[in-house]
Formats: structure tokens, sequence, C-alpha cells
């Protein structure tokens, strides 16, 4: 029988078909021992391929379901070979077709497990699949037009852009062939190969919407216009250093006009000089945002358009450019007004929150909703049929983790809806807090410690429940849920953001969630939000319902609900919170020492989880207890901006952390930051104690940092960095000292817990 190789030949892109052919041959190298593990793991993240967790498998939404036995769960993978793991797929602005999607369909079906999953950067990801499957994969996508090249590694990321570019009514003008020229520009590009981490782009078509999230990108790109000499040109406000992750950066702008014939040379150039200034060493400090704050805007832009002019030219960096004017997509069917069409049961709800007008008359663009970002194969490819029918090849992903079919004859939406429903994808509350984003947290990410997917389903179906009586100004709020400190759900974004930690409750643990306030997507992402309490999993539901009904009962007008937490104030905030936050003891009520969707005795599976001496625990607790509350005093501060007092209490929490840690070894540790820092780290960072747990070590430099460094200058930036140091490094100390406990090496001590700042009696 013919291989996918044989079957395939000739309609490959050739430069695609011999990287495949490249890759192949690097995994039978790496399985014969001739190549080392870790240039292979590069090798393979660039192309997309990840290992998963095995550990907490598991799905909640009744799509996917565990494809692996208890007694694999237990045993684990030995090697990468034996292990099922995830494929990205990379999907430029989030443009695919109905063939693709057909290709996409038989992969996971092949495969993987049967599901495709919608990124927070309008990827596709297969989960459950072996590495051995992926060459024969990444044919069959190549076929398609389609690349998994870069999806992952220190490369150029898939760049997004708004799902509704070329039919929004309030866009400058459509950004995507600029997007889609972008991203082939920078593939494989050999000024983009030696970056420390990954580099993220995003495209918006203006500045007052979150479509493309631009505050939050490593290169940021609106659309603006000008009228030069009577002339229009078109530009882009250019932003560079934005990033989420475990602390993020808000971009700063690099341009406010950078003419469109700049925007390919002045990328290659922002990535020569990130290529070759980057952090290399230290991958917790290697993303460009922390570049970009270390050399400052001005330096930074200096340097880039230093670059710009020492670069031979390249006819790429324009040749796109004349076929911009003429870049239109072609419509399915012709518009028609919606008017007198019979309307089926269920529509006008889906009509309400699923359906834009675009801006061309008589079309509209239609949400098509994917709980918690899934879909079975046969809904994909039944979906596929439904675009022929009625988009054409008009279809996108979005970072909402929906789908939208474009040009739609507004005719044509009864019958879409019909069909839709027929298929099981007709969810209405497109954007509105029902749709709630998640990562995929402890179902498959290494990383996760609590069940955003878990979660996020338990508050969609509470929520939807009662859909139709929600207030009007609760319904368009939005949730974002990560399974850790580090993002990937976009809860810093949100207007209720949860992101998983856990606590060690009478030796057991508890999985929770920090609850982050004073996000805003809007504006492109004009906002971050900031944690005020850690809540038992089990609880947050009902912290969702808490907050919600006090803001419809306490709004002022129409205030928004960033407004609302700021008048309120996060004292009055984290005092609601409080009620929540005890766990009763496990006799009497096991709920709380399991996992949404998981009946198992929770876990942080790879992450370790033990048990510990109920006299050091709680001594400990307390120390880490205090440095919480200075965590939470410092954003008080921030808020009235003061922020040199926000910056002292930040430093001051870490360092009532770090003591807390230091006393389970050296009781009598004298009350002053060198002694405390000096100790913290000779006991637990030059020892590697700390290790890549809960990525200690990385944050352990959160405090070595401060130490050595206090900012002469104190702004907003600054001092939001630091308030989200101190809570990680928080977040560390715990993760460490449960990691001791479990292996019996921390010493007990009687002693009251240290105050710092004040005397132990």
């Amino acid at each position: 029988m013919p291989t996918w190789k044989e079957k395939l030949a000739g309609r490959m892109d050739p430069l695609l078909a011999e990287e495949i052919d490249v890759f192949e041959t690097q995994m039978v190298l790496r399985r014969q021992g001739k190549l080392d593990e870790k240039i292979f793991a590069e090798t393979r993240l660039r192309r997309g391929c990840y290992g998963q967790r095995y550990d907490n498998g598991h799905r909640h939404d009744g799509i996917r379901t565990q494809q692996l036995s208890l007694s694999d769960v237990t045993k684990g993978p030995e090697t990468l070979w034996d292990a099922p793991g995830m494929q990205r797929i990379k999907i430029p602005f989030g443009g695919v077709t109905p063939d693709q999607l057909d290709t996409l369909a038989e992969l996971a079906e092949e495969y993987a497990d049967s599901v495709l999953h919608v990124t927070t950067r309008q990827d596709f990801q297969l989960h459950y699949l072996h590495i051995e499957d992926t060459p024969s994969l990444m044919r069959r996508l190549a076929a398609v037009g389609v690349t998994t090249r870069e999806a992952c590694g220190n490369s150029v990321r898939n760049v997004t852009a708004c799902p509704l570019a070329g039919v929004c009514r309030g866009e400058v003008y459509d950004v995507t062939p600029y997007a889609k020229a972008c991203s082939k520009f920078l593939l494989g590009h050999p000024d983009t190969q030696g970056f420390g981490r990954k580099f993220k782009i995003a495209f918006s078509g203006c500045k007052h919407e979150a479509c493309g999230l631009t505050s939050l990108h490593d290169m940021g790109c609106i659309a603006v216009k000008r009228f030069e000499n009577g002339k229009e040109r078109r530009g882009f406000e250019l932003y560079v250093g934005g990033g989420l992750g475990a602390v993020p950066h808000q971009a700063k702008l690099f341009d406010e006009f950078l003419p469109e014939e700049e925007l390919l040379p002045i990328a290659q150039a922002i990535s020569r000089v990130f290529a070759r200034l980057g952090e290399k060493k230290n991958r917790a400090a290697a993303r460009i945002k922390f570049l970009v704050t270390k050399l400052g805007i001005e330096e930074f832009r200096r340097i880039v358009l230093e670059e710009r002019k020492i670069m031979p030219e390249d006819d790429r960096w324009t040749g796109y450019l004349p076929n911009v004017a003429r870049y239109q997509e072609t419509p399915k069917r012709q518009p028609a007004r919606l008017n007198g069409h019979e309307r089926p049961d269920g529509f006008e709800a889906w009509y309400r929150t699923n359906v834009y007008q675009q801006r061309q008359a008589g079309y509209a663009v239609v949400t098509v909703t994917l709980p918690l970002g899934d879909m079975s194969s046969r809904q994909c490819r039944q979906l596929a049929d439904i675009a022929r029918r009625f988009s054409g090849d008009n279809i996108r992903t979005t970072v909402e983790q929906n789908i939208v079919l474009r040009w739609i004859s507004e005719a044509d939406l009864p019958d879409l809806y019909r069909e839709l429903k027929r298929i099981g994808l007709d969810q209405p509350g497109a954007g509105t807090i029902v749709d709630v984003t998640a990562c995929p947290g402890t179902d498959t990410c290494k990383l996760g410690i609590a069940s955003s997917r878990g979660l996020a389903a338990e508050i969609r179906n509470r929520l939807s429940e009662k859909f139709f009586v929600i207030d009007d100004a609760v319904k368009n709020l939005h949730i974002k849920i990560s399974g850790c400190f580090n993002s990937c759900g976009q809860h810093h974004i949100a207007d209720l953001g949860f992101y998983g930690t856990s606590r060690t409750i009478d030796n057991r643990k508890v999985p929770h969630f920090q609850v982050v306030l004073g996000g805003k997507r809007q504006e492109n992402a004009a906002a971050y939000g900031l944690a005020i309490g850690t809540v038992p999993s089990k609880r947050i539901p009902e912290v969702v319902t808490l907050l919600t009904e006090r803001y419809v009962q306490d709004r002022a007008g129409e205030e928004s609900f960033q407004d609302f937490v700021k008048r309120i104030g996060k004292p009055e905030l984290r005092r609601m919170l409080e009620s929540f936050m005890d766990v009763p003891s496990f006799e009497s009520d096991p709920s709380y020492y399991s996992d949404w969707g998981d009946p198992r005795v929770f876990t942080i599976g790879d992450l370790g989880a033990g048990e510990c001496a109920g006299a050091v625990v709680s001594t400990v607790q307390f120390d880490l207890a205090a440095a919480e509350r200075l965590v939470f005093e410092s954003q008080l501060k921030l808020d009235e901006g003061d922020y040199t007092r926000s910056d002292a209490l930040a430093y001051k929490a870490m360092l009532q952390a770090a003591i807390a840690l230091v006393r389970t070894e050296f009781h009598d540790v004298p009350d002053h930051p060198d002694s405390i820092v000096n100790e913290f780290r000779t006991r637990f960072y030059d020892t590697n104690v700390l290790g890549d747990r809960y990525a200690g070590n990385k944050f352990a430099q959160y405090l070595f940092r401060r130490h050595d460094s206090p900012p002469q200058v104190h702004t907003r930036d600054s001092a939001h960095r630091i308030v989200e140091e101190a809570q990680l490094f928080i977040e560390a100390v715990y993760a460490c000292h449960d990691s001791l406990t479990e292996r019996g090496t921390v010493g007990i001590s009687g002693r009251l817990p240290v105050q710092i700042g004040k005397t132990a009696p």
C-alpha cells in the first residue's frame, strides 16, 4: 500500500514537502540516539508537536472522553514515543476553507480522538495522537495548503487578526492581506530562527474594539490612515513589547504611523534585534517584553531603526502591496434582506448574540459557538458542508475559540440556523458571559494546576440555564480562565478572570483559583487585572454569582464593570470573597478535595503534591498569609497611584514569603532584607531546591532582581509588574514547601511566625 508521501507527491508545496522529509529523518535519528534530545525537542516544537499531560487527561463537555485506561494513566508513558501528544496547526489570521476543515476532521478521526480544538490564537489543536503519525498528518495538511511549521517553539507563532477584518463596520481598512503577507514573510525566515523565546504578532482594523488584542502582543499592528499631499496613505500604529504570561506587560508605542511599505522590513529589523539582544540563557526573561523594558522604548526604537538601515533590500517587502487594493473575498450567495422570512424556534435568541451585520448591505457574519473551543470531527465535516452552501471559503476562527462564517446572505439566516441546529452547533450567547474562554488546564497541559476547562464548563452550564433572565449588563461581561498563572486563557483581560493554583489543607491538596478583577478587553486589551484573593475551586461559580448580582444591584447608571470594580474598591471586593475562602475538613465535605469534572482526589500530577506535618503547615501558612496580605495592600496603593509604596509593599511581601521558607531550616534568621535574601538564595536557589517545580527558580529571580536593583523611578507599569511578581513568588514558595514536606525534608518548628519589620516573640 502506498504511503501518504507517495500518494501526495506533487500535491504539496515543495518547500513544505522538503521540511517534512527533514523532520521525519530527524525522528529516525533521535530514535537511534544520534540526535540530542534538546535539539530534537526544539525541532518537534517548531513543527507544532507537544508532549501532553497524562495524569488528568479528561474532558468535561461530553465531546471528548478519556482514551486511556486507568492503568495507563497511573503508570504513565515511559518515553515521548509511547505517549500520546498534541499537534498544533497554524491558521494565519484564522482563515480556513471547507476543504481544509474536511482534512482536519479526517485527521482528528484517524490520528487523534475525533475532536478539534480552537485556541485563543486562532489555531487548531489535535490531542491524543502519536508522534509517529505526525509526518503523515503534516503531509496531508500541506496538500491543502496548511502548515504546522513554527506553531510552537522559539519562533514567530501564528499571526492573528480580527475575524471581522474586511467586513467590520468600524474598521479603518481590511488588515487581512497585511496579516497574510507578514505571516508568509516571517515563516522560516533566517532572521527569526535565533529567538530565545516565542514571538507573537496581531493585527487590528481599529483601536476601540477587542478583536485584535494588540496590547498583549510582542508586536501589535493597528490600521491607521493619513492624508499627505492630498493623497490617502495607509499605515499602522505599531506597538512592541506586550505580553501576558505570568507577569503581563502592556505593549509600548513604537511608531504612531508606520507606512505600509515599512511593515515587513521593520518586522524583520525587530526580529534581528530580538534575536541578537534578547535573553537566551534565562527563559524567564527571554520574551521581547523584557528587552523593551530593559532598554526602554526610545533606545529600543533607535536600535531597530539603525538595524533597518543596514539590512539588504528584499523585493518581498513591498512585492505584495500591488495586490492589496485588489484583495477581496467572493460571496457564495447574492445579498438579500431577512425581512419576511419564516424564523424557526430559537432563532431570535441566537440572532441577537450570534449575528453581526456586515458593512456590506445584505450580508451578515455568523458566529458558530464552540463550547470550550471544541467540536467533534463529525460536526467539523458537517460545518464544512454548511459553509460550502452559505459562505463559501469565507470562514475564520476567533481568539474567543469560536468559528465565524462570513458573507452570509441575510435571507439565508433562518436556513443556516436550522442546519447548525441539526448538527448541534446552534448555541446562542456568542461574545457574552456564557461564552467562557479556557485554556486546556489539567486536561492535557503539563503546566496545568487546576481544571480550567472543568470550571469553565460548570460556569457555562449554570449561566446557560438562566441566560434569558440575566441582566443585559451582566450578559455583556466576559469570563476567562487559566489553569495556572501563565494566562493562556487570558485571565488578565477578562471582566472576571481566574487562574488555577492549589493550597494544602489538613495534609491534603485542594484546587483553588485566584480571582482576577480589573481587566479590560476593549481598546485592544487596554488594562490588565490583578488577583485579589484565592478561593477554592468548588466555590468559584458562587463567586461569579455574587459579583454579578452585586454589580446589577449597585451599578451606577450605565457604569461599566471595570468602573464598578474601581468605585467599589478592592477592600470591599476582598471582603465579599472572604466568606468563600474557608475549606471544610475532608471528612465533612470531600467534594472540595476533587476538581471539576474529575471525581478523583485532587493532585497536581507532574507538578507534584505531598502531605506535610500539621504544625509546619500551620506555621508556614501563617507567614504566607501575611505575605498575601502585603500583596493585597500593595494593590491598594497601586490603585491609589502611590507607586513607591506599592513597590515597597510588594517587595516586603516577597521577603515575608522567603523568610517563611528559610525558617523551616534556620529559625533565627536575622530580620534584615540582606540576611533573608542571602539565606533564601543559599538554601533554596543555589542548591536548586526550588528547581523547575512551579517555576520556582524563575520566580525566585523576581525577589533577587528587586532586592539587588531597586527601581529608581516608580511608574504604574513597574508597580503593576512587581505586584504580579510578588504573587507568583508566593505561589512558588507554597509549592516548594509542599514538595519539601512530601519528601520529609522540612524541619519542624514550634516558634511563632516572624513578621517582617517586627521582632518575633
